[in-house]
């Protein structure tokens, strides 16, 4: 059977794809990202913010549009925005053959085949190209109940994947071409306190260095800056596998807001320490955060402080998002909620600022030589692209470099780059 497939939302939907479509790979089906002559379209969707959820409700219209154009025969759709809103998705879309739960794999693969397949692997997802760098999702749902975040809603409380499996599953990712391993979950830093025997993320670092091949690295993405500490800190920079990068998603620097998100810190003045004493070790160490403008009770001077902060700090790459009123959280009823347009005004003025920071950080790299996993090659412009410690996939900037000399590079390949030139996002230079 055909299938067009369409995944949408964060890296740990990603995975979950690659889960499905891996099985339905192997079980003879062919996927396609595109509807033509395909018989059958599944649509992996995110419902964590409204915004999500209007993208999403417009990728599902897509499709059910392909089935009444006579493109496609039926149409699935699975993932985060069923576990939050089946009721509703099956009221405003009749026509849909089968509503999924997020992994609920098999009752896609015995819809589609009359088929059960316990313990589902994970198999190479035919959607995507970049062999090299690939995610690994070390555990699922979220205990910290956020006041304003809806993840412990749509996936549940704390489930963290053993480090057995994880090993099996980053070996195979490696035997498959992997050079980076990203690893994901609402927050690295609580993995394994489920189990209650001691795993924690040293533990599984320690074992996942150990067992991939030499050359592979490994990224460290969304972890909670209340359990970042120095003792971490140590441990990761000791790590030869482990890239100097870390994304910790602050959201913001006031204790009062800090408080009423419930993300509390036993001392504000840890939140700077913490980002300082990793400049103090690697003055180039990178750092990525996630701000968030316009919660509620949000006034002047609170924003005014976030500014003081990132200008502080001087955060790599910065994401910045409006807050968004979200249903059944603790948030979406609190009296003092900011005007949109405030809120929105506030973002704006914050990436203006962090984009002069992220300036100022690449000039550093001036004149430096870097690393980087190729991505790109554009033959006709004589460009190849890719990226360095320095930058995750999909969210931060790249390395344009020219080369000179025509080495022989490969999609994949680790290049050196000397760095000549410089922007807000990326870095120029040439191949060395």
């Amino acid at each position: 059977m055909k299938i067009f497939f369409v995944s949408m939302g964060c890296a740990k939907n990603t995975v979950d794809s690659e889960y499905l479509t891996g099985q339905l790979k192997l079980l003879g089906h062919e996927i396609f990202d595109e509807p033509s002559s395909c018989d059958v379209g599944i649509i992996n969707t995110c419902g964590f913010i409204q915004d999500a959820v209007k993208e999403n409700i417009n990728a599902i219209l897509d499709l059910e549009q392909l089935k009444a154009d006579g493109i496609i025969k039926k149409f699935i759709v699975a993932g985060c925005l069923v576990n939050r809103y089946e009721k509703e998705l099956k009221q405003e879309f009749p026509t849909a053959d089968l509503f999924a739960r997020s992994e609920e794999w098999d009752k896609i693969i015995k819809f589609l085949d009359n088929k059960i397949i316990l313990n589902c692997e994970r198999s190479f997802n035919a959607l995507d190209k970049n062999f090299w760098t690939r995610y690994l999702k070390i555990s699922e749902g979220c205990n910290t109940l956020c006041s304003y975040c809806a993840i412990p809603l749509i996936r549940g409380k704390l489930r963290s994947t053993p480090i057995k499996k994880l090993i099996s599953e980053a070996q195979m990712l490696c035997s498959a071409g992997a050079r980076e391993l990203c690893l994901v979950g609402q927050d690295l830093t609580v993995y394994g306190q489920d189990f209650n025997d001691g795993t924690n993320l040293k533990k599984l670092i320690s074992a996942l260095s150990s067992e991939i091949p030499e050359n592979v690295k490994l990224r460290l993405l969304y972890l909670h800056p209340e359990r970042v500490n120095e003792e971490l800190i140590n441990f990761l920079l000791e790590n030869k596998k482990v890239l100097h990068y870390l994304d910790i998603p602050v959201q913001h620097c006031d204790p009062e807001i800090l408080a009423r998100m419930n993300r509390p810190l036993k001392n504000n003045n840890d939140l700077i320490k913490i980002f300082k004493y990793i400049r103090e070790c690697d003055e180039l160490f990178a750092l990525r955060t996630t701000l968030m403008t316009g919660f509620p009770g949000e006034d002047e001077n609170k924003f005014n402080a976030l500014i003081d902060f990132i200008s502080e700090i001087e955060f790599d790459r910065l994401g910045a998002f409006v807050y968004s009123p979200e249903e059944g959280t603790r948030a979406a009823s609190f009296k003092d909620q900011i005007n949109n347009d405030v809120a929105e005004f506030r973002c704006n003025k914050l990436m203006g600022v962090q984009a002069e920071i992220s300036s100022g950080r690449n000039e550093l790299f001036i004149n430096r030589e870097l690393k980087i996993l190729v991505e790109d090659i554009d033959k006709e412009a004589g460009e190849i692209w890719g990226r360095s410690y320095r930058d995750a996939p999909e969210v931060d900037g790249m390395i344009c470099a020219n080369n000179p000399e025509n080495k022989k590079i490969n999609l994949g390949d680790i290049a050196s780059v000397k760095i000549l030139d410089s922007s807000e996002n990326d870095l120029f230079g040439e191949i060395i």
